[in-house]
């Protein structure tokens, strides 16, 4: 049996994410579309296991994930059997063979996302479903700021929608690069891993920082607090882009 390692691209806007919940769920996922093309083209009953589980309306650049099959079709047969026979909003960037014990989420060392915030004078009608649209003038160096404080390892618990887990909330954040001109903000998030709705609920608070309705410093006693409440908004899903997985 062999370890098949997929690169995928796609457009979350009409996806329930990229999880399948159970066989008869009625959900429309990433995972279930990819799913039911691999058993068409094997014959098996293929599961797929993706490096993060992006919610509802979230894009990837590059997600990564790997399943294990009996056929032997060559790796660029798979490929294109599979952009040949999926909705025209996922694409199978590569697919190769790995080893038998690679995983895509264990193996995981670091991942990058990337959240777009529109500032034009007038919301981009074509841009609406890949960038949230921001009325307010933002403050791009106090933004840096108050990222900063971020930057290392800390307990994220305050900064993730996570009720209650047995596991540890503390995560490591390598850089956090934000870049702005006259119509678009772009927030680049690199750490060895993230919690649930972490990088939307950091965008959406540095984004109140950048309104000038908290302080760069606040950054500091929100992870103190351990607190969700204490955080800002999650910034809305479409924005919000798997950029790459590092192994």
């Amino acid at each position: 049996m062999r370890n098949i390692k997929l690169v995928i691209e796609y457009d979350g806007s009409r996806y329930d994410g990229w999880q399948r919940l159970g066989k008869n769920s009625g959900q429309m996922t990433i995972q279930g579309k990819i799913e039911e093309v691999l058993k068409k083209m094997t014959g098996e009953d293929i599961e797929i296991s993706g490096s993060g589980r992006t919610d509802a309306g979230v894009h990837a650049y590059a997600q990564v994930a790997n399943f294990h099959t009996n056929t032997d079709m060559k790796c660029y047969e798979i490929k294109h059997y599979l952009n040949r026979y999926l909705p025209r909003d996922i694409a199978v960037l590569d697919v190769s063979v790995v080893d038998e014990r690679f995983h895509s989420r264990l193996n995981a060392r670091s991942k990058k996302y990337l959240y777009r915030i529109a500032i034009g004078d007038v919301p981009s009608v074509f841009d609406r479903k890949y960038t949230y649209y921001c009325f307010d003038r933002l403050d791009v160096e106090a933004m840096k700021k108050a990222a900063a404080y971020l930057v290392g390892k800390h307990d994220f618990i305050a900064f993730s929608s996570v009720k209650r887990t047995k596991k540890s909330t503390v995560r490591e954040i390598y850089d956090i690069d934000i870049y702005g001109d006259e119509k678009e903000i772009q927030i680049t998030f690199h750490g060895n891993g993230f919690l649930y709705n972490m990088v939307r609920i950091m965008a959406g608070t540095l984004m109140e920082v950048g309104k000038g309705e908290r302080t760069p410093e606040d950054m500091k006693t929100i992870l103190e607090s351990k607190n969700r409440e204490c955080a800002g908004i999650t910034a809305p899903a479409q924005g919000l882009f798997l950029l790459e997985v590092a192994y």
